[in-house]
């Protein structure tokens, strides 16, 4: 059964580190509660984030993965794959929107973002460190601009940067995914 009610994971200890110094903290339930003004809304680490409407490059983006992701979800049962706006709740300072993810039995099994220019530098640093300390199994920050996946695992100081084939395999020694970047980036850029 699918449920409205957003994904909530075990508190982390906030991040400071590239923080912005500032005195007024957002809440996730502050930032549910603004007005839609069609921008997306987020809170990291109390850290308000407003992104404007992507554009076509990355909307491209994201259904390109939704072709590929969705049949093998589906088939092999292994969650539910979520398309933005949808809330993730990590803690109480913390509300984001995957562009994609997928959730099983109320875990996070992936998070994708396909960054544009007004939302990489969240994207890569507060977003990724925030999933990075939730446990989040695997982190996708897709750049169709330079054709490649950063994949970001919990504890890792750098991505696996990926521009050929690469295999996502949510569960230990079960189906595999496999996703051909340059095909995907062909589809975007056609």
């Amino acid at each position: 059964m699918v449920s409205n009610a957003p994904l909530r994971f075990p508190p982390a200890e906030p991040s400071i580190m590239g923080m912005p110094q500032t005195t007024e903290r957002w809440t996730a339930e502050r930032v549910r509660a603004l007005p839609d003004d069609g921008r997306r809304h987020e809170a990291v680490d109390g850290v308000l984030l407003v992104a404007p409407s992507p554009g076509r490059p990355h909307q491209r983006a994201v259904l390109a993965l939704v072709r590929l992701l969705d049949p093998f979800v589906r088939e092999h049962r292994v969650g539910e794959l979520v398309l933005s706006p949808a809330d993730v709740e990590l803690d109480a300072w913390t509300l984001v929107q995957p562009d994609l993810f997928v959730e099983a039995d109320g875990r996070l099994l992936l998070a994708i973002e396909v960054i544009s220019p007004s939302s990489a530098q969240a994207d890569r640093h507060l977003k990724r460190r925030r999933y990075q300390a939730a446990g989040i199994p695997q982190y996708w920050i897709v750049d169709p601009d330079a054709r490649r996946i950063e994949r970001w695992r919990p504890g890792a100081e750098a991505p696996d940067v990926v521009t050929g084939p690469m295999t996502w395999e949510p569960a230990a020694h079960g189906p595999c995914l496999t996703l051909d970047p340059v095909a995907l980036f062909e589809d975007v850029w056609r």
